[in-house]
């Protein structure tokens, strides 16, 4: 049912609740704040690790004089959000201000209040409007915060403008996602690819503040070098501007040399007719605990976004006792940075290249349909991954409303509900991957040698085996493989 238009002064009220009941639960955005294991996590001493990459507090961030790169890089401590409300439901408005709050807080930052606006566009100048920034200001002021945190993507222009205001350092949903994926970058490639990725969004947003920003040459020319020497020099965002350019260059050189590893690595799985089967979905939906489950791995488990940023590949059985390759990927979010979508094509890449697609939602979300669009919009962006079947998997389904799980079910037919933290709906799902993975289509009657226990091993992996008799001469199989096994078989074959 569609709610009546709200009138100022009852939108006002609902904006204020909204940010009441994100802000009662900060600090336990996150699921309560807990992480459930199960016994098939691990020991997950990487929780160490992660946990010293939290935020420093303590550390001022004060307007000063320091170059743009260096400001930007000032860790988050105390923060205000700040959204607006201009489309759909007040629950989609706070499902949206809910999320921001986790991104802050997986951040390692501490929210101290918010703001939500209800108009039906963003002020082409500040985003929120002279009123509301100046509201802002206010809140900024009594809270002691340090920072700013928009729920949507800043215009430099609006970004200026408002941290004019409010005068705090002002950062943008996309700015606080690239912070989120360089905390949790791991490999080379990873941190690499994140740090690309930061540069090409701060690039067009550099500033100054203040006549100090604009220096004037020294040496020679300082002391009046001569007619032709003087003049302002290089500024501090010039100096930005090529530094950020050049190290640009150097980072593309170096990810471009990475791609052939990984392509090697693909092409060896496929060589080896290996299927595989890539974990795509919202970031903290549970996909790193499925894959735990699925496989023994033992990766990190975390109660946080994007926990998981480096692709991790296990290999796993069948039922039947057939092997693939199972690949956990970075989640997804709404709105997710297109400098993110191209920065992560490797990783995204386990995607297109699989041969199932293991959709994880988390349907005991608010908004689990919310997030099943968004990881399908991102999806889309992937070279061949809209040919590749996919299997929507419905997890946390202990804690699920049982009404939403099967409004899902109707709205997703080809699903299955599990809980990767007791196990439940597994069985059947290992069936179902297990009947979604390509088959070997060419059957071969051979005896193999006993010296040739590699092929009988490569058969029972790889192929499906109807007859395995062993016999004076050696072992009978009656298999279906692919075609390359199959002529490794008939040649090795007796008789």
């Amino acid at each position: 049912m569609t709610l009546p238009e709200p009138q100022p002064h009852d939108a006002r009220d609902l904006a204020d609740a909204v940010v009441a009941r994100v802000l009662a639960r900060a600090g336990t955005v996150l699921d309560a704040g807990e992480t459930r294991r199960s016994d098939t996590d691990g020991d997950q001493m990487e929780r160490e690790d992660r946990a010293a990459l939290r935020r420093v507090r303590g550390l001022s961030t004060e307007l000063s004089d320091v170059t743009e790169v260096e400001y930007r890089q000032l860790r988050l401590e105390k923060v205000v959000l700040a959204g607006i409300w201009s489309s759909g439901t007040v629950a989609d408005a706070e499902v949206s201000l809910r999320e921001l709050a986790a991104l802050a807080e997986t951040a390692g930052s501490e929210v101290l209040d918010g703001i939500l606006q209800r108009r039906s566009t963003p002020d082409p100048a500040t985003f929120l409007g002279s009123g509301k920034a100046t509201e802002l200001a206010e809140v900024v002021a009594a809270t002691g915060a340090d920072t700013v945190i928009v729920d949507a993507d800043l215009a430099p222009s609006q970004r200026r403008s408002l941290e004019d205001i409010v005068k705090v350092k002002v950062i943008d949903r996309t700015a606080l996602i690239l912070d989120i994926f360089a905390q949790h970058a791991k490999s080379r490639e990873g941190k690499a690819q994140v740090e690309l990725a930061q540069l090409v969004y701060l690039l067009p947003r550099l500033r100054g503040w203040g006549e100090s920003m604009s220096r004037q040459a020294g040496g020679r020319v300082a002391a009046g070098a001569g007619i032709g020497s003087r003049g302002p020099g290089e500024t501090k965002i010039e100096l930005d501007r090529r530094r950020i350019r050049t190290r640009v260059a150097k980072l593309k050189r170096e990810i471009a040399a990475m791609e052939p590893s990984r392509a090697t690595q693909r092409s060896s799985r496929k060589r080896h007719n290996v299927p595989s089967v890539a974990i795509a979905g919202y970031t903290n939906a549970g996909k790193s605990s499925l894959l735990n489950r699925l496989t023994g791995a033992g990766v990190l488990v975390e109660n946080s976004l994007f926990a998981t940023l480096d692709p991790t590949v296990r290999r796993a059985r069948t039922p039947d006792g057939r092997q693939y390759t199972l690949a956990d990927t970075v989640g997804f979010v709404r709105s997710l940075p297109t400098q993110l979508v191209e920065a992560f094509r490797s990783t995204l890449e386990e995607v297109g290249d699989a041969d199932l697609v293991l959709h994880v939602v988390d349907v005991s979300h608010p908004d689990p349909e919310g997030q099943v669009a968004a990881v399908r919009a991102v999806l889309a962006e992937i070279e061949g991954a809209r040919e590749i079947p996919e299997l929507v998997v419905l997890n946390k389904a202990d804690v699920a409303d049982p009404d939403v799980v099967a409004r899902m079910r109707r709205r997703e037919p080809h699903s299955i509900v599990v809980s990767a933290y007791t196990g439940e709906g597994f069985a059947e799902l290992q069936e179902m991957i297990s009947a979604e993975l390509p088959r070997p289509r060419v059957s071969v009657d051979v005896l193999v040698p006993y010296d040739r226990g590699d092929l009988v091993s490569r058969t029972h992996s790889e192929g499906e085996i109807d007859v395995e008799e062993h016999t004076e001469h050696g072992t009978l199989l009656r298999a279906r493989v692919d075609a390359d096994l199959a002529a490794e078989l008939r040649t090795a074959s007796v008789g």
